[in-house]
């Protein structure tokens, strides 16, 4: 009986919408089947699914999945439209099953929808965490916790022994990120047994995966995907953490400071899991791409030479004298984007796109990883090819739309500049400080390059090498 409810709905809904929008035309796409429209046509790695159909359908693309008018875009054209031209439209976010379980029903940065909770979450935020000179007031901070995996790296390198620099990455980043944003560092067991990578990787997963809850609202407590019961485990852990952290300050004597200190650390939450997993991402990619490039990497080591010399390691001071090392960090990211899908938008109201009609509440999704290997924009898009941006002036920023990794307008991501400030650090300090190779006499071009989906687009499987020092003290 129930899915004979199920369908009368479907279809009442579908009767309304159409004489709705009967005199609108609505992007082109595939019909879709009944009820679950084109959920099916979503597999393991829904960017490269939307993007083959996009070569089918174009740039602004209509997909109805389940009961939720979905449209995708695959250009920076048309993703200016919705990120720039019409961004008070397409500002909100659609209903995410994970985030009401892990992020207080959505009630954080990311995930809220538009309004004036999320106007002061991300003006507290920018002003209390985020602003310049906040990331410039943990300076040493980072420095230091570097310096500590260096020296880590240096001995294993004195044994010759092999590196898991993803495993090693992910360290570093969430220990940066918890004495940043939590005011001291936590071992991985006081977040769960598994450690923070693996719980960072199953949110991101959860986030992304295709729910059909979401989509089809009268199965969705029947949990056929399973996925409510893992979300319910992870809120539990994050639950459990936090509340370990709000005691730890509640008990601290911070005098004065102490009701500013704990603000900080209730939107310090709000971005801790954001900051922790996408940097640790990114420089996994980029030391990657660098292994699989020696030409490359050799390029950057003997520009980190001329900047900073073999006497000493690299400090936050010389990194905008880095130009080359700033357009490898541009091309990883054009190919590797932390976030290949963006967050998705919706659409606060009826709106038109060019020729097409956008309709009230749809999800829009916007492909960025699509539009960064667009081979009308890119030359040998699916090249890593840093010197591409030689003479450039493309910025990563969100102003030029055909190299938005972290999104553009008013929902580009708040931690950008922070990200990149680690990200560009990292990077330089590893490959600086050791010369690399890759285990058991593997060539560079036989390196693994397989993607692992979530969120966040980490690799399948983890980077190993082995280091060899190479500065003179």
């Amino acid at each position: 009986m129930i899915w004979i409810a199920v369908v009368l709905v479907f279809l009442a809904y579908l009767w309304l919408w159409r004489s709705n929008s009967k005199a609108k035309k609505l992007p082109p796409g595939p019909k879709g089947l009944p009820i679950l429209g084109s959920i099916l046509k979503l597999g393991a790695n829904p960017h490269r699914d939307l993007h083959q159909l996009a070569q089918k359908y174009g740039p602004v693309m209509y997909l109805r999945l389940g009961f939720v008018p979905t449209i995708v875009v695959s250009s920076p054209q048309v993703a200016e439209l919705i990120l720039k031209t019409h961004d008070l439209v397409f500002l909100s976010r659609p209903p995410n099953e994970a985030a009401k379980y892990i992020s207080w029903e959505q009630r954080n940065l990311c995930f809220a929808e538009y309004g004036s909770y999320w106007r002061n979450m991300r003006k507290m935020c920018t002003l209390e965490l985020l602003s310049q000179t906040k990331i410039n007031s943990f300076r040493r901070t980072r420095e230091k916790e570097l310096d500590l995996l260096i020296e880590l790296l240096r001995e294993t390198a004195n044994d010759g022994a092999v590196v898991d620099l993803s495993a090693k990455v992910a360290t570093l980043s969430a220990d940066m990120a918890c004495r940043m944003i939590l005011g001291k560092k936590y071992m991985d067991q006081d977040l769960d047994e598994k450690g923070f990578k693996a719980v960072m990787q199953e949110l991101f997963h959860l986030a992304a995966t295709p729910n059909l809850g979401e989509y089809i609202p009268y199965i969705g407590k029947l949990d056929l995907q399973g996925l409510t019961k893992r979300m319910k485990v992870v809120g539990k852990i994050f639950d459990d953490f936090f509340e370990k952290i709000i005691d730890e300050h509640m008990q601290s004597d911070k005098g004065e400071d102490k009701t500013k200190d704990f603000v900080n650390v209730m939107l310090g939450f709000d971005i801790l899991a954001g900051s922790m997993d996408t940097s640790a991402t990114a420089i996994e990619w980029t030391l990657s791409e660098l292994l699989k490039n020696p030409r490359v990497m050799k390029k950057v080591q003997m520009e980190l030479e001329i900047v900073v010399g073999m006497n000493r390691r690299v400090e936050e001071s010389d990194l905008d004298k880095l130009e080359y090392l700033g357009m490898v960090i541009k091309e990883s990211l054009r190919l590797h984007p932390v976030a290949p899908l963006l967050l998705p938008h919706q659409s606060r109201e009826d709106c038109m796109i060019g020729e097409f009609f956008i309709p009230k509440r749809s999800t829009v999704i916007v492909n960025a990883w699509a539009i960064m290997r667009d081979p009308s924009v890119w030359d040998e898009a699916e090249k890593f090819w840093p010197e591409r941006f030689e003479g450039s002036n493309i910025d990563l920023r969100g102003r030029d739309f055909q190299l938005i990794p972290f999104g553009s307008g008013r929902r580009i991501c708040p931690g950008m500049q922070l990200a990149l400030t680690m990200v560009r650090l990292i990077v330089a300090q590893i490959v600086h400080c050791f010369d690399w190779k890759l285990p058991n006499d593997m060539l560079p071009s036989d390196l693994d390059m397989t993607e692992a989906f979530g969120l966040a687009m980490p690799r399948a499987n983890h980077l190993l090498a082995i280091p060899t020092y190479r500065l003179s003290n």
